[in-house]
């Protein structure tokens, strides 16, 4: 198999292509790598050739990144030292990277190099974007889909194919730092001002294979390889320079609270390569790398919000033999903030939508709300008028439901209240056709009892939202006990047209989502009672990397929504349901009327523009402060293995089918410690041995709530991991 091919035009140039067979956008591989160099090699060598042009065969894009299994292919190399193979692998990355930059220039004069540039017809991605780099002139057409970035700290890691030093160098630090620690990626205009691209072009190649043919030697040498080159913005050791790096390292720590790996050594391998010169600093840059690599946190960030994620959006938990059930007509019962989300992204998608309130002045707001999006996005240039009539057009608000006729799936968002949505349920099924799918957005209430409103169960399923819809990128797919195969593709088809990651689950009490959350709240609230600082409790939380502390999250999700299900939970559960301190204080709050960031008094002091203050004073009338305030740790583990015990038995009751699932949802559903990679991925860091040990020291000191589950027990006994035991991937091979 050829990734990179060599050919040579009748002017002296060559052009290197990348286009990997069977893949809609180029991946790097480790053959690709040895390719790459044969091709740099013989042109090079060629006397002839005058210059060197790299671009792709794929239509709109140049590359999508690196293929992981070439981080596993270094690893194998070095046998019992895959640090060793890793060190030794990136190294090998930076040569072949460093003899395009070079391009076989004299080492002293700098002179008798080939001009090598890069012509890139759209989207370029992380080892996508570092080859480019190494390259002396980036071309980019006018491509306005494409996107240009370095996004590997988004998965666990950060560019080190020399992507980050050259950032660096080019940019400078505190440029380069945003660019790195964020992942952002940028249209062709942003790229070009960031310093990602140089030129934009109608005709990239012809613009790159002109500029070799006229490149002079002094055009071809980095500015870190000219004598005199100083760093943008200054080195370390530069009075400016220095003031950069501790503001950096400032900004760091404060998105990241440490919880990170991979930002620390991204900035540590900044740091330190700012004070030696080039060929060092890609030496340092990869042994960052390699110690990022070998932490357990990246390969659990990789596996969950790169392959598993991935996998899943491709429909790895599909129902086999199901033809496709995308969505053309969608019907959404309730115009509120999630039904006006849902007719949002749907519209989006180029769905037609029917957005059903029960007056027209209701359904109007619903639709406005996509409007107001739509003109949010003008002012930014995100979004054209025509784009905006054309996505208006496609949603029609009204209050008649004979609209819905037409309808292959109708998504009921209305009061989540039993009686109204069976009401709901049986009103549109008399409309739609027989074959249409009925989904309840519900948080809350049993799928399968809901069900029972219906006259075709198989056809009825649960499509939990996140709110704000258009922002969250999971969407949760619930199965009643009836709901059958064509109703969960429906689904997921239908998520996959709406551009988000699905995990199906199957009924129970809160689902997936939601099971694990409340615990997480609750679990803070408890310690409010105990006369633990919110302070310490909240700081706790985003010091694991969570994006806000229980007690803040109470706060926004509403306090009188949390009692409100605690009672409706309690009325459920009868005499099993568990008493709890934090119910008692989540009442008390209800009754002072401090309800949240909504009512401008909660946890929190409000100003009179809704921002917060600080932690209401009141609070600690009515439960003290302790005198002596925990160790960080303890308080952590406490939040912790709340919700992860709560994910083992999900897991174990069969509410979770797929372990992918319960650590994807988790990281996109609620926010859990990214670094970690799930609750799952977290357990198997830790060791099921040590989880289960300190699950009874937990329950021997705060109570029954965590007790190790037998799952757990058993895996722990056994000293087996989570992925070891469940891992989908290996039970297909």
């Amino acid at each position: 198999m050829t990734d990179f091919t060599l050919s040579k035009d009748a002017d002296g140039v060559a052009i290197i292509t990348w286009d990997v067979p069977g893949k809609s956008m180029n991946v790097m591989s480790f053959d690709g790598f040895a390719q790459l160099s044969d091709c740099i090699d013989q042109a090079l060598a060629d006397d002839e050739i005058k210059g060197i042009v790299i671009t792709s065969g794929k239509e709109g894009s140049f590359a999508g990144g690196m293929d992981l299994n070439l981080l596993a292919v270094m690893k194998e190399q070095a046998g019992d030292n895959p640090a060793k193979g890793l060190f030794e692998g990136t190294m090998n990355m930076h040569g072949v990277l460093r003899k395009i930059e070079l391009a076989g220039m004299d080492p002293k004069t700098k002179k008798g190099g080939k001009p090598i540039a890069t012509a890139l017809p759209g989207t370029a991605a992380g080892i996508g974007m570092e080859l480019p780099l190494s390259t002396h002139r980036i071309f980019a057409a006018e491509n306005p889909k494409a996107k240009y970035g370095l996004p590997e700290i988004m998965v666990g890691i950060f560019p080190g194919a020399g992507g980050t030093t050259r950032m660096v160098r080019k940019v400078g630090a505190i440029a380069a730092a945003p660019l790195l620690l964020e992942g952002k990626m940028l249209d062709v205009k942003k790229a070009k001002s960031a310093g990602y691209i140089d030129e934009i072009a109608e005709d990239p190649v012809a613009a790159a294979k002109d500029w070799v043919l006229n490149a002079k030697d002094a055009e071809i040498v980095k500015p870190w390889d000219a004598k005199g080159y100083k760093m943008p913005g200054g080195a370390p050791y530069h009075p400016a320079g220095f003031m950069n790096f501790v503001g950096a390292s400032a900004m760091v720590n404060s998105k990241t609270q440490g919880a990170f790996p991979a930002a620390k050594a991204l900035l540590s391998a900044v740091y330190e390569g700012a004070l030696v010169d080039f060929d060092t600093a890609l030496k340092i840059e990869a042994r960052w790398f390699t110690s990022v690599l070998m932490n357990p946190s990246s390969g659990a960030m990789i596996r969950s919000l790169f392959l598993n994620k991935e996998a899943l959006e491709k429909g790895a938990v599909r129902p086999a033999g199901v033809p496709d059930q995308s969505v053309k007509k969608i019907g959404v019962l309730g115009a509120g903030m999630m039904g006006a989300g849902i007719a949002l992204v749907s519209a989006q998608a180029g769905m037609e939508v029917v957005l059903v309130d029960r007056d027209q002045e209701a359904a109007d707001k619903g639709k406005a709300y996509t409007e107001t999006y739509l003109d949010k996005g003008m002012k930014r240039g995100k979004v054209t008028a025509e784009k905006k009539e054309a996505m208006l057009g496609r949603i029609t608000a009204t209050p008649d439901l004979d609209h819905l006729k037409g309808c292959d799936l109708i998504i009921e968002a209305v009061f989540e209240d039993m009686g109204v949505k069976a009401e709901m349920t049986k009103k549109v099924e008399a409309i739609i056709p027989e074959d249409c799918i009925f989904a309840s957005n519900t948080s809350t209430l049993p799928i399968s009892d809901l069900a029972k409103a219906s006259v075709r169960a198989d056809q009825f399923i649960g499509i939990h939202f996140f709110s704000p819809v258009e922002k969250m990128f999971l969407v949760e797919i619930i199965k009643g006990k009836e709901t059958g195969d064509r109703a969960v593709a429906k689904a997921l088809d239908y998520v996959r047209q709406i551009r988000k990651t699905p995990i199906v689950v199957n009924d129970a009490r809160f689902f997936y989502a939601n099971r694990c959350i409340i615990p997480y709240i609750n679990e803070g609230a408890r310690m409010v009672t105990e006369g633990v600082s919110p302070v310490l409790i909240d700081n706790a939380a985003r010091q694991l990397g969570f994006p806000v502390g229980p007690i803040q999250l109470t706060d926004e999700t509403s306090i009188d929504l949390g009692a409100k299900i605690a009672r409706a939970t309690k009325a459920a559960m009868g005499n099993e349901y568990p008493e709890s301190p934090s119910d008692d204080l989540i009442f008390w709050m209800e009754e002072q009327g401090r309800l949240g960031r909504k009512a401008n008094a909660g946890f929190f002091d409000y100003d009179e523009k809704g921002k917060r203050v600080e932690y209401w004073k009141g609070l600690q009338d009515k439960y003290p402060l302790a005198e002596d305030q925990p160790d960080l740790i303890e308080v952590q583990e406490r939040l912790m293995f709340a919700q992860v015990l709560e994910a083992v038995r999900a897991l174990e009751e069969g509410v979770l089918e797929d372990i992918r699932e319960g650590d994807v949802g988790a990281i996109l559903g609620w926010g859990f410690a990214p670094w970690s990679g799930g609750p799952l991925s977290w357990l198997d860091i830790i060791g099921t041995p040590y989880a289960a040990e300190r699950c009874d020291q937990l329950t021997a000191q705060y109570g029954e709530r965590f007790t190790c589950p037998p799952l757990l027990r058993e895996m722990a006994d056994k000293g087996q991991s989570f992925y070891g035991r469940f891992n989908p991937e290996a039970k297909a091979a």
